[in-house]
Order: structure tokens, then C-alpha cells, then sequence
């Protein structure tokens, strides 16, 4: 009788345990869901006025305090394609927040695949005119001295469009990444990024749905892939070309 309590009350304490995994999920998603649901809202608020110029009253949360998009709000405009393919580029941005109008990208890591093979790679810091907070410098590793030998927004972007060309974008969680990446193409060279993208979170979240969660480390450590020097834009690009190809041999 007492090995059968303990069994039950074991079994109860594993069932929190995932319960409490799986909230931990929800809330470390929920800033990007709102930012792309915010996207989506100015998406069709352009298409149902195209005279607007992108224009939105789209509000964003960002560190707690709410901001009234007075600035141009781009979404991208891209299909989202889910699949598997064998050409494409990978994207990771690192950034200063959450906000793709009140923040800033500072780090853009890609690599381009061809035939399902690496072939080349871009990655570069990008200047601001602010003080980098300090909670991504620890995320990170970036700092403000690191970023004041990188180059110009303009710059980078445009480096970064002609490496991405046409070519499918593939990244995780990779709204976040475009919500960022559309807006300032737009605002430093009025240029509409308007790849298609696969977004393998999606395909994470339907393919193996009984991970504990669908976190960039998390499945890296369930495909038994190295997570060493993540949160830089290059490292969590051939991180998420890892995990791309996991899920592939899954799917």
C-alpha cells in the first residue's frame, strides 16, 4: 500500500512537471505570438487600404510599456510555405527588443543551401545609436564595443538582400525574424522584402508535438545537436539547418 502511494504521488509530480514545462512554453512564446498577430493586423489593414502606405494604429508591448505605431508597420508578404525543400536561405537575427519599429537588428546571421548543402554564409554586426541593454549582452555575448566596429544599417541590408536574392527564407520562430528584417528594409531602402518562408517551429510543433517544449535548445538537445555558442545570428542558423534536417528525416 505504501510503494502504491508513492507510485501515484510520483506519477502526480511528473504530470505538474509537464504542465508547468508546457506553461513555460506558452509564456516564452506569447511576446512573438503578439508581435505577429500585431504583423498580421497591419498586413491586412494595408490590403484592404492601399493607399494607406502601410500605414497601421497596430499597438506594441514592448518591456511593459505599450507604443502607438505612428511609424510605418511592414509585414512580410511572402507564402508561408511550411514544407521541405532543398534550396534555400537560412536566417537568425539578434536584436535589441521585441519591437520591429522601436528596436533595433543588431547582428544578421544567414546561410545560403543549395541541393540541401551549405555553400555560403553572411554574418555581420550592425552599428546602433544606442546603449545596447544589458540583458542582451548577457543573452548574447554582443556589446556595445563589438558593435561599434560593425557596419551601417543601410549597409548591412543591403548585403543581406543581394545574399538572399530569391531564394526561400527558413528560420525559427522566423516571423520574428521577418517582422524585423521587412521593416527596416523598408525604412532604409524602401525595398519590400517578399520571400516566401518556412518557419520550423511550425514543423517542430507538428512534428514531434510531445517534446517538452519547441525551443531552439530544446530540440537540439532531443536531436543530439551541439546548442555550444547559440544566441549569435551565424551559430543558431546552423543550428536550426540541423534541426531542419531532423525533422525532414521525421517528417
Amino acid at each position: 500500500m505504501y510503494n502504491k502511494f508513492i507510485f501515484i504521488n510520483n506519477n502526480r509530480r511528473k504530470k505538474q512537471k509537464e504542465l508547468e514545462a508546457q506553461k513555460a512554453e506558452e509564456n516564452s512564446q506569447i511576446s512573438f505570438d503578439m508581435l505577429a498577430n500585431a504583423q498580421n493586423e497591419s498586413n491586412n489593414a494595408i490590403n484592404n487600404n492601399a493607399s494607406s502606405k502601410q500605414k497601421s494604429n497596430v499597438v506594441f508591448k514592448t518591456g511593459g510599456v505599450k507604443r502607438s505605431n505612428v511609424a510605418q508597420a511592414t509585414h512580410q508578404s511572402g507564402k508561408n510555405l511550411n514544407r521541405f525543400i532543398d534550396d534555400y536561405v537560412l536566417v537568425d537575427i539578434e536584436t535589441t527588443g521585441l519591437s520591429p519599429i522601436y528596436d533595433d537588428i543588431i547582428e544578421i546571421g544567414a546561410i545560403k543551401v543549395e541541393n540541401n548543402k551549405m555553400v555560403d554564409e553572411y554574418s555581420q554586426l550592425i552599428k546602433i545609436d544606442r546603449i545596447l541593454p544589458q540583458k542582451i549582452t548577457e543573452l548574447t555575448g554582443i556589446t556595445d564595443s563589438m558593435l561599434a566596429t560593425g557596419k551601417m544599417p543601410k549597409t548591412v541590408l543591403e548585403e543581406f538582400v543581394n545574399f538572399v536574392g530569391n531564394n526561400v527564407i527558413i528560420g525559427h520562430n522566423v516571423n520574428f525574424d521577418l517582422g524585423f528584417l521587412c521593416n527596416k528594409c523598408k525604412k532604409y531602402l524602401d525595398y519590400n522584402l517578399n520571400n516566401d518562408y518556412i518557419d520550423t517551429l511550425y514543423l517542430a510543433r507538428k512534428l514531434v508535438p510531445n517534446s517538452i517544449n519547441h525551443k531552439l535548445g530544446t530540440l537540439a538537445k532531443l536531436f543530439n545537436i551541439s546548442y555550444e555558442g547559440a544566441h549569435r545570428g551565424l551559430k543558431d542558423v546552423e543550428i536550426t539547418y540541423e534541426v531542419y534536417n531532423k525533422l525532414r528525416e521525421i517528417g
